[in-house]
Order: C-alpha cells, then sequence, then structure tokens
C-alpha cells in the first residue's frame, strides 16, 4: 500500500490525483461531477470507480496498492451525508469485486483549505456560484462561516449577483423599477426582452442564474448604478464573512486566499472587494493557494493514516 488518491468533486467535474506516501504527483485524470445530492449516489459511486480504475490502471498498480482514497466533494459538509457516501461507495466496489482499502469523503470546502495553507492555520473564501468560508486556527480547529445555500446565504456568490441583477431586469420590466444596463446586457446574451421570456427561461428552461452574474459586473464598471449598487452589497456581505473568521480565528494576522471564479479572477467584482478589505482590513493578508484541492485531499488523506 503505497500510494495515495486524492479527488476534488466539483458540480461539473472530478480532479483526481495519485501519489506517493510523500505527495509526489504520479498521474492526473478528470471525470463527471460528483455532487452526489445532486447527480444521486449510485451515478456518482460509478464515477468515482471509473476514476479509480482509469488512474491506476494507467500507472500500472493495483486497488490493493492503494493506502488510502479521499474524496472532497460538493454536498458532504454534513458528517452524515459524507458518511452515506463512504458506505454506499465500499458496497458498489464490493459489487465489482473491489476492495479499497481506506476511502474517505469530506467538504470540497474542506479540502480547498488544507492544499491552500499545506495544512497549516489560513482560511479559504470561496466564491462561486454559491459562497462559503473555512478557517483553520492554530489548535487545528476548523471554523466555518456562511455556506448556507441559496435559499439562506451564498451572499456574496455569482448566484445572488445575478438573482439579484435579473430582480432588477423583471422589475424594469413590469414598470416597478428603473432602467439599467443589464437590461439591454440581459437582451443581447441571452435574447431575453419580455418578462415573458424572463419567466419562461427561470421557471421552464432551468436558466442558470449564476450565469448573469458577468453581465451585472460588466455594467457595474461601465458605470450603471443599479449593477455598482448591487456590487457594492455583495462584497460587503463578504466582507463581513471574513470579519466573522477573523474573530473565530483569533491571530494577529488572517491569512486568506480566495477560490471560485468570481473572487480570484481579475474582474470588476473582485477588484473592489479586495479595495475594501485594503481600506478597511489591515490584519487580513492575501495570498495564493499553495496547492489545488486535490493535493488537499492527498494531505488529509496522508494525516488520517498517520492517526491510525
Amino acid at each position: 500500500m503505497n500510494y495515495l488518491i486524492g479527488m476534488d468533486g466539483g458540480g461539473t467535474k472530478t480532479h483526481c490525483i495519485l501519489t506517493d506516501l510523500n505527495g509526489k504527483i504520479i498521474h492526473e485524470c478528470t471525470g463527471d461531477a460528483s455532487n452526489f445530492l445532486v447527480k444521486g449516489v449510485d451515478p456518482v459511486c460509478q464515477t468515482l470507480f471509473d476514476l479509480i480504475t482509469e488512474i491506476t490502471h494507467n500507472s500500472n498498480i493495483k486497488y490493493s496498492d492503494l493506502a488510502a482514497v479521499m474524496l472532497g466533494t460538493t454536498g458532504a459538509g454534513r458528517r452524515r451525508d459524507a458518511e452515506a457516501l463512504e458506505t454506499a461507495f465500499k458496497n458498489f466496489c464490493a459489487t465489482k469485486g473491489v476492495k479499497i482499502n481506506r476511502f474517505y469523503v469530506d467538504s470540497d470546502a474542506r479540502i480547498a483549505l488544507e492544499g491552500a495553507f499545506s495544512g497549516k492555520p489560513g482560511s479559504i473564501l470561496i466564491a462561486g456560484t454559491g459562497s462559503i468560508m473555512f478557517g483553520k486556527d492554530a489548535k487545528g480547529n476548523i471554523h466555518r462561516v456562511g455556506g448556507f445555500g441559496r435559499f439562506l446565504g451564498d451572499e456574496g456568490s455569482g448566484f445572488v449577483i445575478g438573482k439579484k441583477g435579473l430582480t432588477a431586469v423583471s422589475k424594469y420590466f413590469d414598470g416597478r423599477g428603473s432602467n439599467t444596463l443589464i437590461t439591454s446586457l440581459v437582451k443581447e446574451r441571452f435574447n431575453i426582452a419580455s418578462s415573458e421570456e424572463l419567466i419562461t427561461e427561470i421557471y421552464k428552461n432551468n436558466f442558470d442564474i449564476a450565469s448573469a452574474a458577468p453581465i451585472v459586473i460588466e455594467a457595474a464598471e461601465k458605470g450603471d448604478d443599479i449593477a455598482l449598487k448591487l456590487i457594492d452589497e455583495e462584497t460587503n456581505e463578504l466582507i463581513l464573512h471574513i470579519k466573522a473568521m477573523d474573530k473565530k480565528i483569533n491571530e494577529q494576522v488572517l491569512k486568506v486566499s480566495f477560490i471560485g471564479g468570481i473572487i480570484s479572477t481579475d474582474n470588476f467584482y473582485s477588484r473592489t472587494f479586495r479595495k475594501k478589505i485594503s481600506r478597511q482590513l489591515p490584519n487580513v493578508v492575501l495570498k495564493e493557494p499553495d496547492y489545488p484541492p486535490a493535493m488537499g485531499a492527498i494531505l488529509m488523506a496522508k494525516d488520517l493514516l498517520n492517526k491510525k
């Protein structure tokens, strides 16, 4: 048992890496999404099995050579859900006549945190389609801020920005709100030009609400008042995330890494947010992640092995 597998399971794909026990990468591959709360347990088990089979076959090793497999995936933030997938996958492997020595599941945010700081203290702010913040203090305690999902939370995320932008468009269509550049951009990019078309896209055609976020950001950068107000509101929400985490970590310096396209790439929203951090939170230090989330899964697998 000389190898480890780390898996980063997102909503669109799963990144899988094979390393030796020292963390040296031997092989990488990607597969389908592994959010089992959305796709279902059985399809996700098949995806995971296919990835493990592919990476072991291409590396000319056996299943029994794996000391541990750690999956960090969307939807596994609650231990009960993570254990359910662990059990289901072990049973699935048994039907294939395969035994995986140790298979662990945790949240995608957790492995991202470990990868970002090489297992050391720090915090990550994730703002993509949704939002959540995780931190690790000097004693190894894990802290969480946000992560209540689109119905109760996801402040500062692409989903909320897109939703607020589309709400502004709906109000204009209705005569309840002012015109905004967002309206013309929605028409141009998504061919939505009336309340009827907007309702159809949202409620019948499963429109990706977060996909409207770049339009809101673009409109704000061009000086649209409504878009600027939305950007101001949502960056303030992310500032509140960091302030709350700062109190939980309780260190002189709070190291933060950004994950998620909406804040980790160079855009008007990200720049506005970074300026606010610089002005309002002088003890916060922003840094690039040390390693990708899949490597964070490897670090967690090593740690669990050492505790056995």
